[in-house]
């Protein structure tokens, strides 16, 4: 190679003209779900990642028997994006959904102890689906749940493309829509901090209208819950490998994209160290403020606004018992700092016990707390929360912390979230961050990675696959 370029690798699909190549930086959801359909479409593909390991942000890691994840990560059955990219890896059977809607929800500030409350649905139509569950939910007082019940119908009449709402915030809207503290915290919150990220006075109106119109109001089955019963690298770093790689696309970890500058001739000069390779189209699959370092000037009419994106972190316990103390899959609670548990026992590859994973969002105030503090806070909420935890042994304590987990879903956000196109053609933007309509989700980076993906198939002139879309058909 006299001119320090390397080659593509061989071409999938029908023939092209020689040179005919993309470049897909970030090997995240948002980047295998580009690299695969523009292989699927016979662009030939390589893909860039500087991790050791594909996945971005929902990935394993060994901790001396146990496989664990960084973090738990749901969708839902409305997340049809996601669930083609768990079919077209081969993975749809290693992440199930939930037969229906079932949320444990346990409070333990009630005088006589724990109270447990369920979040389900019914085989009705919407929204008489969750009519039953709203009526018997025990953490709500009668006149609360009448009151949630009409801004569930309020919000239901929102459209939330409007530019308006997302300069709103949420908890104004519930506040000025009769929702009390209580009906927040029991209801509201317990559902918007795990898909948001964000408590409801921290959050766009347009964001929230879109995760509860779709997930709770769209249709009767959208909100139960799937999730992976492996581990997360299974998925998206070993699956993900595999399909790419049947799908001729080269796949490249440990590689550190430096710069990205368009040619002369049209095309575009990915440069690594120690090497450079040549494309027709680049699609940087990286987190928001990566972009902005690689963008070159004039892709974007106001860079900027990619660093005025915020970031939101997530908090993760891991705790192992010495013996069984969640019979659940998983539950939530209320007048705890806990937020969700998780049972991760078998996933992990656990022998004996139960390792529980905790996931705490929007953890902006304990995001750096050490170890031994997190421990001696969540330690004893467990045991006030799990009877059986309370005379079990604690064989194991750690912490992952995501200090920018997500964006921040804050009013304004929207009008920041660039598009899959940019100025320079060729050049294309995703990753969950982008202006998908949804906030920070799996959901929203296979959708990015479609939308980069669809622009440039249009621009190179290739059709698009028509199973790169099946996911619009089961919308």
């Amino acid at each position: 190679m006299t001119d320090g370029t390397r080659p593509a690798g061989p071409p999938t699909g029908p023939a092209e003209p020689a040179g005919r190549h993309a470049v897909v930086v970030g090997g995240g959801l948002a980047g295998i779900t580009a690299a695969l359909a523009l292989a699927d479409a016979g662009v030939r593909v390589t893909l860039l990642e500087g991790r050791p390991r594909l996945g971005g942000l929902a990935f394993s890691f060994p901790r001396g028997d146990l496989t664990v994840d960084n973090g738990q990560h749901v969708y839902l059955r409305c997340c049809t994006a996601y669930r083609w990219f768990l079919d077209r890896i081969g993975a749809r059977a290693l992440a199930p959904l939930q037969n229906r809607l079932d949320v444990p929800v346990v409070d333990v500030t009630r005088p006589a102890g724990r109270r447990l409350g369920r979040l389900r649905r019914d085989a009705l139509p919407v929204p008489l689906h969750l009519g039953r569950s709203l009526a018997t939910y025990p953490h709500l007082t009668l006149a609360e749940r009448a009151r949630v019940g009409r801004a569930a119908l309020a919000l239901k009449k929102l459209d939330p493309t409007d530019p308006a709402l997302d300069a709103q915030d949420f908890g104004g809207w519930l506040a000025a829509h009769g929702q009390s503290p209580r009906a927040v915290e029991a209801l509201w919150d317990l559902v918007g901090i795990a898909t948001l990220n964000a408590v409801a006075s921290h959050a766009s109106l347009g964001l929230a209208a879109m995760v509860f119109r779709t997930g709770l109001l769209s249709d009767p089955g959208a909100a139960d819950i799937g999730w992976a019963r492996v581990p997360l690298g299974e998925l998206h770093d070993r699956q993900a490998r595999r399909a790419l790689g049947s799908a001729g696309v080269r796949t490249e970890v440990r590689t550190r994209v430096t710069a990205v500058s368009r040619q002369a001739d049209g095309g575009w000069r990915v440069s690594v160290p120690g090497d450079t390779l040549r494309a027709d189209a680049v699609v940087l699959a990286v987190p928001q403020r990566e972009a902005h370092r690689l963008l070159p000037q004039g892709a974007l009419d106001d860079p900027g606004r990619l660093l005025r994106i915020g970031t939101a972190p997530i908090l993760n316990l891991h705790v192992v018992y010495d013996r069984p103390v969640l019979r659940a899959p998983f539950l939530t609670a209320l007048g705890t700092p806990l937020q969700w548990v998780f049972d991760r026992t078998e996933a992990s590859g656990l022998g004996s016990g139960q390792y529980l994973a905790v996931s705490q969002s929007a953890a902006q105030d304990e995001i750096d707390t050490p170890v031994a503090e997190l421990r001696g806070r969540y330690l004893p909420e467990l045991a006030r929360l799990l009877p059986r935890a309370r005379g079990a042994g604690v064989k194991d304590f750690f912490v992952t912390r995501e200090r920018t987990a997500t964006f921040a879903p804050a009013p304004g956000v929207g009008r920041l979230r660039p598009g899959a196109r940019t100025k320079a053609p060729g050049l294309y933007l995703a990753g969950a961050w982008t202006a998908t309509g949804w906030p920070a989700t799996m959901e929203s980076a296979v959708r990015s990675g479609v939308s980069a993906a669809d622009a440039a198939l249009r621009a190179l002139g290739r059709p698009r696959p028509g199973r790169l879309f099946a996911f619009e058909e089961a919308a």
